[in-house]
């Protein structure tokens, strides 16, 4: 039984070469591809009880990190795989330097995104659940790899972004800092009603939501412009729901016109005065008239 079990271990399944694959050897990478992700899982537990928690590390930098040693442990798993098996990674490198060459000139896009992405997790600048505007598109980040990134709009539709796109464009981070950013709603009103008047009830607006906006910084109201037809005001808050923020800002824009309507505030429209002259009607008339009986006559 036990020849028997050493003649199935030593069992060639590929042989090209110097190079002779056995029943053991495969086993033996099988295993070692095991162990490396049962490291990664061991290691993320301690890590996250014994490291994470105790300083109060975001989920961002948690992910960032985990990511850094599930890549560095299948690295490692990979290179002694190699070794058992007998093969020579140099001689491999030199003998597909050529092919190296065409492949690079071919993949510059995809070396340069796998670049950003090593660049973004080191930096740490975007994190996973951080809110971003990129390209006027604004979502959340759901994972970062080591190429592409996954973000996910207000809309629920997750879009996969080059880590490229993160490096070379302009990148609003809206969570970068954690802390309050400043909104502002605009709104016009007449030129009848006082100013005054105008500033108290935006103000008791954003008293109603005080469930999203802070109290610190106190909000406040911009008289902006005098235009044609009416006043400009900007009512600036501070808040730290940006993810909802245009959500919240609709619900501000339904008080104010409430209570707009309820204090007799009118919020005037664009108007024009046209004023039409009989006589130039009259005139252009009989000039279109002569002109027909000319046509007529010839």
């Amino acid at each position: 039984m036990k020849d028997e079990i050493i003649k199935l271990l030593e069992f060639s399944i590929l042989k090209v070469k110097g190079f002779n694959l056995t029943v053991f050897d495969l086993l033996a990478v099988i295993s070692i591809i095991f162990v490396s992700r049962w490291l990664v899982w061991i290691l993320n537990k301690i890590l996250k009880r014994r490291f994470f928690n105790r300083l109060g590390i975001d989920e961002g930098r948690q992910f960032t990190f985990k990511l850094l040693v599930k890549y560095f442990i299948y690295l490692i798993s990979i290179l002694v795989a190699f070794q058992f098996l007998g093969i020579d990674l140099s001689l491999i490198l030199a003998g597909s330097a050529a092919l190296l060459v065409g492949v690079g000139l071919g993949l510059q896009q995809t070396f340069n995104d796998l670049i950003s992405g090593l660049i973004l997790l080191f930096e740490g600048n975007v994190h996973v659940g951080d809110v971003i505007e990129i390209n006027n598109l604004i979502g959340r980040v759901v994972s970062i790899g080591i190429r592409t990134s996954k973000v996910e709009t207000r809309d629920a539709i997750t879009i996969i972004v080059p880590n490229s796109k993160f490096i070379v464009d302009n990148v609003i981070n809206w969570s970068n800092n954690r802390t309050l950013v400043r909104f502002s709603v605009n709104v016009r009103a007449s030129y009848e009603t006082d100013p005054e008047t105008v500033k108290k009830v935006l103000l008791d607006v954003v008293k109603i939501h005080s469930e999203f906006v802070a109290e610190k910084p106190a909000p406040f109201v911009r008289l902006q412009n005098f235009s044609e037809y009416a006043i400009e005001y900007h009512l600036m808050f501070w808040t730290y729901n940006v993810w909802r923020i245009e959500n919240n800002k609709s619900m501000i824009r339904f008080t104010i016109y409430r209570l707009f309507k309820e204090n007799g505030i009118s919020m005037p429209f664009p108007q024009r005065e046209i004023t039409i002259k009989e006589t130039s009607i009259h005139t252009s008339l009989d000039n279109y008239q002569k002109d027909l009986d000319g046509n007529a006559r010839d």
